[in-house]
């Protein structure tokens, strides 16, 4: 199966490069402005938002060129491979933030917090999905010597994303922790925006997963149930290689996550009223973990930690943990 699209290395750079140098003259921007700023912007700022922008964007855009043009030696003639499953992710980012900024106008806050902290929860998730599964490499990785020990005394791959390994638990622990350091500091509430953020999470995990499908990775246990899929023989994990058709595990997975959003989006307007500040991002916990510990009893390369399959203990007590905490909650409020 194709996995991805490969394009010349110039054509490639071309595009990557302006859009680098214009994100990085954004980024200095966003952090030159005054901390804490008000985001109560009056009509004329606004008006100006456009021109200012541009002020900041063009001359970016020159230098990205100029850059392109000066490294032009070392990237032309080299094909550069674009996978499936990167385009995915960033895919899933992208209506992550546009869900979450609808949610933030919804709740009255100023939707331009959303994409302030964007860059530094997907830099922080991605951070903690690479560590995740550093530290909890697959069974199938282990029987070819990549455990561990081996990352760690090959450093260059643990930042090597491109040959795959990323672990959802991770990504949302990196992306929360993200998202409270900005939380506090610019006086806002975590459990309220914890709350903003949980649909297009779900959202973004729906998207994401399609991309274990053009790896062929994530399957579940042999079936031959109608929609089973082929897994060609070089993905297939040892003892199995025989076998031709499995459950599609991120298929499961992609259509929980899309339950899951659609469940937060309606208790947000159902019971908006009863709710308190962080109670979303407590169901979310829930109902993930819920999905995460079924699907891992059809998962065949889960990974282990002294024996235990890691994964499914750890959603096990995060459901456990955070439907204490919103029963708490709750209750000492009606006490």
């Amino acid at each position: 199966m194709i996995n991805g699209i490969t394009l010349p290395g110039e054509y490639v750079a071309l595009v990557l490069i302006p859009l680098a140098c214009i994100f990085i003259s954004l980024l200095i921007r966003s952090i030159l402005e005054e901390k804490g700023k008000s985001r109560k912007v009056k009509k004329k700022e606004k008006k100006n938002e456009l021109i200012q922008s541009l002020i900041w964007i063009l001359p970016a855009l020159v230098i990205g060129g100029i850059l392109w043009w000066l490294l032009l030696p070392l990237y032309k003639g080299q094909d550069f491979k674009i996978y499936f499953y990167g385009i995915l992710i960033t895919l899933g980012v992208v209506a992550a933030a546009f869900l979450s900024q609808l949610e933030a106008r919804r709740r009255g806050f100023d939707p331009e917090y959303v994409w302030d902290v964007l860059f530094w929860v997907v830099l922080a998730g991605i951070i903690g999905a690479r560590l995740w599964h550093v530290f909890t490499p697959p069974p199938s990785m282990v029987a070819q010597g990549i455990t561990t020990k081996w990352y760690l005394l090959h450093p260059f791959e643990i930042v090597n994303v491109r040959n795959g390994g990323l672990g959802i638990p991770g990504a949302v622990i990196g992306g929360a922790i993200a998202l409270a350091i900005y939380c506090r500091s610019r006086k806002l509430s975590f459990r309220t925006f914890g709350d903003i953020a949980v649909p297009g999470l779900a959202l973004a995990q729906a998207i994401g997963r399609w991309g274990n499908f053009f790896n062929q990775e994530v399957y579940g246990q042999p079936t031959s149930l109608p929609w089973k899929i082929f897994i060609d023989p070089a993905h297939r994990i040892a003892g199995f290689q025989n076998v031709e058709y499995y459950h599609p595990l991120f298929l499961y997975e992609s259509l929980w996550n899309l339950i899951n959003m659609a469940v937060l989006l309606w208790l947000g307007r159902r019971f908006k009223e009863w709710l308190k500040p962080g109670d979303l991002f407590l169901i979310y916990m829930i109902m993930y973990s819920i999905g995460r510990f079924s699907l891992e009893f059809l998962r065949l390369d889960s990974s282990q930690v002294a024996g235990i399959n890691f994964n499914q203990t750890f959603v096990a007590v995060v459901a456990l943990v955070s439907g204490a905490l919103l029963f708490l909650s709750h209750r000492v409020r009606r006490a």
